[in-house]
């Protein structure tokens, strides 16, 4: 740290800085002690200075700062600001972290949004369903609106499988998509088809259930609840939409006739 007789040009005092920068003055010594910051100078009179390179990093500081990097992190991306060079690649990473930053946010509003319309669909208060429903948006699962029609029984179900299977849903969509196709190809719901779909999708539905007779018939209700479901498919297209129909009216045919040909029509 350079010593000055008196405050060269281009230096500014750690109370100016502050000022300049909308901060406090204990912040940039807090800086200064996590070795993010430290003053370029000091006066005779003890004044601690700050050149015009320490601002342009404390704009790096705070800016990554605002976006929720902590200190650490912060301290890590910081780089020398000795050449063009180094100037270009800290604006480039920084740019980098900001469109990142960006991306999260914009990924969380969109989850904030579209749950805010789902309270208001469901008029009810359910954190546990508010809590899976967003887990859904994460994992971009554009059937996330079909959570609210499960009970809580049929949810523990779903949760507990999600930790021992997390592709439960992957499973579920190829299962509807396969639906669809079947039912493009005129493949009745009962030819080897149909009926290979009723057995891959019984054996995940069994999964959720458990095989209990009584979280079947809630489970059959919420899917048939969910295929009535206009409102809550209001975000999808109407292609979309004839989809989910085909697939769960499909499902439903395969099924029934795979419980009277191969299970006797017995769910249990």
């Amino acid at each position: 740290m350079e010593k000055y007789r008196a405050i060269p040009e281009g230096y500014m005092t750690v109370g100016q800085l502050a000022k300049k920068m909308g901060i406090t003055v204990r912040a940039l010594h807090h800086y200064d002690k996590q070795g993010l910051l430290s003053p370029s100078g000091e006066s005779e009179g003890g004044y601690r200075l700050y050149s015009d390179k320490d601002i342009v990093i404390l704009h790096q500081i705070l800016a990554m700062k605002h976006l929720g990097f902590s200190l650490e992190d912060i301290k890590t991306r910081l780089v020398s600001l000795d050449t063009p060079d180094d100037v270009a690649k800290a604006l480039t990473e920084h740019a980098t972290a900001i469109r990142n930053k960006l991306e999260t946010l914009t990924n969380t509003l969109v989850a904030v949004e579209v749950l805010k319309e789902e309270v208001m669909r469901m008029q009810s208060v359910d954190f546990k369903k508010y809590a899976d429903i967003v887990a859904q948006l994460q994992m971009k699962n554009e059937h996330y609106w079909t959570i609210k029609h499960f009970d809580d029984d049929i949810m523990d179900g779903l949760r507990a499988q999600a930790i021992i299977d997390n592709s439960i849903n992957e499973s579920w969509s190829n299962l509807q998509m396969e639906a669809v196709r079947l039912h493009k190809m005129r493949a009745s719901p009962d030819s080897n088809e149909g009926q290979t779909l009723a057995e891959k999708l019984w054996e995940t539905i069994e999964k959720i259930t458990g095989g209990d007779a009584n979280m079947l018939a809630k489970f059959e209700k919420s899917i048939a609840s969910i295929a009535a479901d206009e409102e809550g498919a209001a975000a999808m297209d109407t292609e979309e939409k004839e989809k989910i129909r085909i697939a769960y009216d499909y499902m439903q045919l395969a099924l029934e006739i795979y419980f009277v040909k191969i299970k006797g029509g017995n769910l249990k």
